[in-house]
């Protein structure tokens, strides 16, 4: 009724001005059972998305005669609050996907790393690159298709992905990798070791 929805929205009126957040009401956007708050996040372009929502429930404990007995002895109602913090995990992925134009930071991607062999003959090399990596906590992809390898470049940046190695004869003589990243563009040869020391940090920044 009325005085349960009222003191509903009173109580999270004061909760948010105790937490000293800024907030707006959307009059009429609560759930059936009561009112909401519900927290939006913006994108790269400007845009709101709902993503989080936390919902004082009066409601369907008295619906379901919910009681519980409290520190006096007595039976008292409870309140419920339905809680989601990202909202639906598939439309959070999504604004992600939005956010970022699919270009996710290293420590978010879900490939960090693709290997781009030239030949077979660099083949065994790349195996223990990738190994290697792996065992660093690197997100690895070694593509060893019969494709040439302009053509695995190509799949690899519109993949997106943040790193590539591309590994020939030479690389796999003298132990190196030669390294391009998305965002920097050509970094050179360099040592498997070296390429993890600059990896890693960027990892581990968010995590």
């Amino acid at each position: 009724d009325l005085e349960v929805w009222n003191r509903a929205e009173a109580s999270l009126k004061s909760a948010l001005e105790a937490s000293g957040q800024e907030y707006s009401i959307n009059e009429g956007d609560g759930a059936f059972y009561g009112p909401k708050i519900d927290f939006e996040v913006l994108d790269a372009l400007g845009r709101a998305f709902q993503c989080a929502t936390i919902q004082l429930d009066f409601q369907l404990p008295i619906r379901f005669d919910l009681t519980y007995v409290g520190a006096d002895n007595a039976s008292h109602r409870p309140v419920v609050i339905h809680r989601a913090i990202l909202g639906s995990f598939e439309r959070f992925i999504g604004i992600l996907i939005e956010h970022y134009a699919g270009k996710f930071p290293v420590w978010l991607a879900p490939e960090q790393v693709r290997i781009l062999t030239i030949s077979e003959k660099s083949e065994d090399y790349a195996s223990e690159v990738e190994k290697k990596l792996k065992e660093a906590g690197v997100q690895v992809v070694w593509d060893n298709s019969s494709n040439k390898i302009g053509y695995k470049i190509r799949e690899a940046r519109n993949a997106r992905v943040p790193y590539r190695l591309v590994i020939g004869a030479r690389e796999a003589e003298d132990g190196t990798v030669a390294v391009a990243c998305r965002d920097e563009g050509d970094l050179g040869v360099m040592s498997v070791d070296d390429f993890i020391v600059k990896l890693i940090p960027e990892i581990a920044s968010k995590l």
